[in-house]
């Protein structure tokens, strides 16, 4: 397998975005995988999504989603920043021919992608586009394995990349959550191996970490790498946007 870089939850951060490619392309790395929401939050959706354009997969993430359709179920911070991108995004009869093609390439997006053995989603197996996976699903409270971790991973056959959490982890076979810091950013996949990865967040992490945070893997070895960025650029374009609650930037700068 081609090492490739996979990204997710990029949010419209185009700073991020673009440190994070610089970065994989400093490692010889062409071929990348977007697991979805590259834009909501940030003030850049239409650069994000041209970025994207060469990738040979984007899946479609729930933010992409209530940009076609609708935002239905997000808070107030997430349902404004769709909303405006949404002004930003969708085409009129006498939009430019740029527009529409981005409108287009948007609705064009999978909701899951297999290959090799390898499912990539945005969010689970079972849901791609919205059910999280989070650390506390895994928590034993009955004496056995939650039912919600134990039917997702029924339906992989190996390794399954996730974002949609913003938070970089590992959930094992014994369903057993694993931070990146636990096994020094690299773990060794055995054939035959499930596991669910989530590959954290480029443009909005919430970890604690400000940096891009983004993974390579070549079908034996998955590694996060966390790559500094020019956060106050990003933060500063959002606060001359009125539409965007001015916390979607502060709060990079602290990861939360």
């Amino acid at each position: 397998m081609e090492k490739k870089a996979i990204v997710s939850d990029v949010h419209g951060n185009l700073e991020a975005l673009d440190a994070v490619l610089r970065h994989a392309n400093s490692l010889g790395i062409r071929d990348v995988v977007c697991l979805g929401d590259l834009v909501g939050y940030g003030p850049n959706p239409a650069e994000c999504l041209d970025r994207a354009r060469p990738f040979r997969v984007n899946i479609m993430g729930n933010h992409e989603e209530a940009v076609l359709k609708g935002a239905f179920g997000f808070n107030s911070l997430a349902r404004e920043a769709i909303e405006w991108t949404r002004t930003q995004l969708k085409p009129s009869w006498h939009s430019s021919r740029p527009k529409k093609d981005r409108w287009q390439f948007i609705a064009g997006f999978v909701r899951s992608h297999t290959e090799e053995g390898v499912l990539y989603v945005h969010g689970s197996p079972r849901d791609p586009t919205t059910e999280y996976l989070l650390k506390s699903d895994v928590e034993d409270f009955f004496g056995e394995p939650p039912e919600k971790i134990r039917a997702n991973f029924e339906m992989i056959a190996g390794p399954c990349f996730n974002g949609h959490t913003h938070m970089p982890g590992i959930i094992t076979a014994d369903y057993t959550f694993l931070s990146p810091r636990e096994f020094g950013s690299a773990y060794k996949v055995k054939p035959g191996d499930k596991v669910i990865a989530n590959v954290g967040s480029v443009g909005q992490p919430r970890d604690g970490d400000n940096r891009a945070c983004y993974v390579t893997f070549d079908g034996t070895e998955i590694v996060y790498h966390r790559v500094e960025y020019d956060v106050e650029r990003t933060i500063a374009e959002i606060k001359k946007i009125h539409e965007l609650n001015e916390r979607n930037g502060l709060r990079l700068r602290y990861g939360m």
